[in-house]
């Protein structure tokens, strides 16, 4: 696998510094977020002199702009032909600046909420999205991810089973052309025991990967670096080893995030990385 550092870490630092803080760790994978957080240099309207800007920094600083990421949710219950503008717009950019992975998300709603006309709705909102990625060259990696919600204590979440992480929805997401961004952590929080079995099921169709912890606490769970948290890395990374594609920290807490993604990285190293 390729390490890089992923966007959600990052979205308090200005532009420039997401690729100076590559550079500094040693990494040559970045994940730009498009349109996901209002702090992000390349919004929905992102012009053609910001997408230059970001090829220039790419360039400055060695780095590969391969795997981008954006936000959405197809498991609402309107407004789906604007969130599918949202993400068609993130594919275009993604093209832009030279990438070929899109993070992107089925939703984050409740499975026990999701009848049958709302995930037939989601599944033409991914074939429609994923037609206008091919026209373009992208590749779209759902993220499994669950949804999430404060836990008890402050500081907590709480993760809950969604359409992407549970096998039977996931079956039918897959059929609709897309890849899957795998979040082994995501897995384990929303109640999948043995997240790296889930990797032996789909990774075939893995793109993307996203690696952190979770780190279980009185009330909930609290984001932590790889290896601080609940997952089995030594299963984790056995099951990886077959998988070439990039692999992304994802330390959450951007108030020490290079603290964080060090120590990640320097963990994921022991372990052959």
């Amino acid at each position: 696998m390729k390490l890089g550092i992923a966007a959600w870490g990052l979205r308090e630092l200005a532009h420039e510094e997401k690729f100076a803080l590559a550079a500094k760790l040693g990494v040559r994978l970045l994940e730009i977020s498009i349109s996901g957080h209002p702090n992000d240099f390349l919004q929905e309207d992102a012009k053609e002199s910001e997408i230059r800007e970001t090829r220039r920094l790419a360039a400055k600083y060695g780095i590969d702009l391969s795997a981008a990421c954006t936000g959405n949710d197809f498991t609402l219950t309107d407004g789906l032909d604007r969130q599918a503008e949202t993400v068609e717009r993130a594919v275009a950019t993604t093209a832009g600046i030279g990438g070929r992975v899109l993070r992107i998300f089925a939703g984050f709603t409740s499975d026990s909420q999701m009848d049958e006309t709302r995930v037939s709705a989601m599944l033409d909102a991914l074939k429609r999205v994923r037609r206008t990625a091919e026209k373009y060259g992208v590749t779209l990696a759902l993220e499994t991810h669950g949804g999430v919600a404060p836990g008890a204590a402050p500081g907590t979440v709480r993760h809950f089973s969604s359409v992407s992480t549970r096998v039977d929805t996931l079956d039918r997401i897959l059929e609709t052309g897309v890849s899957l961004l795998y979040d082994p952590a995501n897995l384990n929080a929303a109640g999948v025991p043995e997240p790296e079995r889930f990797f032996s099921l789909y990774g075939t169709r893995v793109a993307d990967v996203h690696l952190k912890d979770f780190r279980p606490v009185p009330g909930g769970l609290v984001p932590c670096a790889c290896g601080q948290g609940g997952l089995d890395w030594k299963k984790l990374t056995a099951a990886l080893k077959t998988y070439a594609g990039p692999a992304l920290i994802e330390y959450e807490l951007p108030g020490d995030v290079e603290r964080g993604m060090r120590e990640s990285l320097d963990f994921l190293r022991s372990f052959g990385v």
